[in-house]
């Protein structure tokens, strides 16, 4: 009876793993499609002119996506600006001040909610809080928009890498007089600034790639522009006209357009999955030299 159950494991085990496998190969599949059809489709297409000249007119087989560019850049630089103190500060609190309190738990729980937030959500909240009342459309909503959509993913990453922090090292430091914020200040966020800025590049991968909070916010310009109360180029958004137009050399660009973006946001992921491993590798040392030291 018991080979026949201890089979029965067996067999289930393979089965799973197998099923597992194929499940990986598959995901793994389309993953490398598509990054083989971004990169096949649109490195070709890649023109010094794609990046240092503004688009020609409708039809023209000219100019590039300068406006773009700069328009993303700075629409991410300040979604960043606002969104990275707001979601390291409140990891904080939650980590640090809210542990034990039934309040701050419920605000964890809607933090959790809103990691898996749908874009658009967002864009549509913002697009009633700050389009509708100004009557037009202006890249500071869409900045803002953005911003909250980077919190949540930092601010659960600045918790999680500070709970990683051994709390011997916080005793030590009270026993030393240092008061809280000092703690705070000098040993945890230096202890986990690897984690943390882990959490920030995630955050910032995860805005790059955004269409539609821009689509009801920050909406598209053709021109260059660095007003951010009025309507303001994004690439994504570039990408999504380009890529409706009935023009091929605009097909083109949305194709290399896309390939930069892609390509920009997996070199973020990648240096952030390694400051992830990097930061958990200088945990385990920490933990086995305690060991050695006991």
């Amino acid at each position: 009876m018991e080979k026949v159950v201890l089979y029965r494991r067996k067999l289930i085990s393979k089965v799973m793993l197998f099923l597992s496998f194929i499940a990986a190969i598959y995901g793994l599949f389309w993953l490398f499609w598509i990054l083989g059809t971004l990169f096949l489709s649109g490195f070709k297409h890649l023109t010094l002119s794609l990046f240092i000249e503004d688009p020609g007119p409708p039809g023209i087989e000219e100019g590039g996506l300068r406006h773009a560019f700069i328009g993303h850049a700075i629409i991410t630089f300040i979604a960043s600006v606002i969104g990275v103190p707001i979601g390291i500060f409140s990891g904080i609190y939650y980590s640090e001040y809210g542990r034990d309190s039934k309040f701050f738990k419920v605000l964890r729980n809607i933090t959790d909610v809103m990691v898996s937030t749908p874009s658009i959500i967002m864009g549509a909240v913002m697009y009633a809080l700050l389009v509708v009342p100004f009557k037009h459309f202006n890249a500071l909503a869409g900045c803002l928009a953005l911003a909250m959509l980077m919190v949540p993913v930092i601010s659960k990453t600045t918790e999680e890498m500070l709970k990683l922090v051994p709390f011997t090292l916080r005793e030590a430091a009270y026993a030393l007089g240092a008061f809280k914020w000092q703690l705070i200040k000098d040993v945890v966020l230096r202890s986990a600034k690897i984690g943390i800025l882990t959490g920030v590049l995630l955050g910032m991968a995860r805005i790059s790639g955004e269409t539609a909070p821009l689509l009801f916010t920050a909406f598209n310009n053709h021109y260059l522009s660095f007003d951010v109360f009025k309507p303001m180029a994004s690439l994504t958004v570039t990408i999504f006209d380009y890529a409706m137009s009935p023009y091929e050399f605009w097909h083109n660009q949305a194709w290399a357009a896309s390939f930069c973006l892609a390509l920009f946001v997996l070199i973020l992921s990648i240096f952030a999955k390694t400051l992830v491993h990097s930061n958990f590798g200088w945990v385990k040392i920490f933990k086995r030299k305690k060991g050695q030291r006991n």
